[in-house]
């Protein structure tokens, strides 16, 4: 039988104000058993932008990255937010290890191609250590990962950590009982937005589309949504969108409804 490992995924607004930060890293320290952290940073990446005089552009969720912009994110992913959260965890009694995608060659990617729409120094995943990952796992360590991976070519790149969530648990999920979580400051999928009780209990790839196109699923919930659905399909075992209150709720992402529990 495997092991179970857990995966969590937090950003937004929940890493910039403390109150939730506090809580979601005492949530995520409760947890039992092998587990990964992994961390966004946008809002706090954008403020830092702002006073550097750089300019934020985000396409569909995902953010444009200059060459300057790379800089930034650099500084407050793998620096600031990831040492941060290293920190608060390791007074929560966590033994915690913060890494980038450089690190150990935990991830390496490709710069995405400028095709439709040219998104700078943004990196697709395409390999995942798995061996690196799993010998921290075993020896008692807990990975906290930025939203940056490199191109084992000298280069950092920006990369969803949505994307990188969904990555490692494909990965991983070969070898262990993986469950990925997302955790936003929405208790889960809304079917409105005015209305934080609409938690949707399961959303499959065919209501997808529709959602987006009603103007439901809008923003960064299009990328989180479609790694949750490429996790799911890739053999998961199981996938939510969730708040830091509610690590036991949300919304289940299942291949049809015909599969929710």
């Amino acid at each position: 039988m495997k092991e179970k490992l857990n995966i969590i995924k937090v950003g937004g607004t929940i890493v910039e104000e403390e109150s939730s930060l506090s809580g979601l890293l005492m949530s995520f320290a409760a947890l039992r058993g092998l587990k990964i952290l992994v961390h966004g940073g946008g809002k706090i990446a954008t403020a830092v932008a702002e006073k550097l005089g750089i300019e934020s552009q985000m396409i569909n969720g995902r953010r444009v990255t200059s060459a300057e912009m790379l800089k930034v994110v650099t500084m407050v992913y793998g620096g600031l937010v990831n040492k941060n959260i290293v920190a608060r965890l390791q007074a929560l009694g966590v033994n915690a290890i913060g890494l980038t995608g450089a690190d150990m060659n935990i991830i390496m990617s490709v710069k995405r191609p400028a095709e439709i729409v040219n998104f700078g120094y943004v990196g697709d995943v395409k390999y995942v250590n798995v061996k690196a990952l799993s010998s921290l796992l075993e020896s008692g360590a807990v990975p906290v990962l930025a939203p940056l991976t490199h191109d084992k070519e000298g280069t950092v790149l920006n990369t969803n950590a949505d994307t990188i969530s969904s990555s490692v648990a494909q990965a991983l999920s070969k070898d262990f009982d993986v469950t990925l979580t997302y955790c936003s400051s929405m208790p889960g999928v809304l079917s409105d937005m005015n209305d934080p009780s609409s938690v949707l209990s399961s959303i499959t790839p065919a209501q997808f589309d529709p959602l987006v196109g009603k103007g439901v699923i809008t923003e960064g919930m299009i990328p989180k949504l479609q790694n949750a659905f490429e996790a799911i399909s890739a053999g998961v075992k199981k996938v939510v969108i969730t708040s830091p209150s509610a690590l036991d709720g949300g919304t289940a992402i299942v291949q049809n409804a015909e599969t929710e529990d």
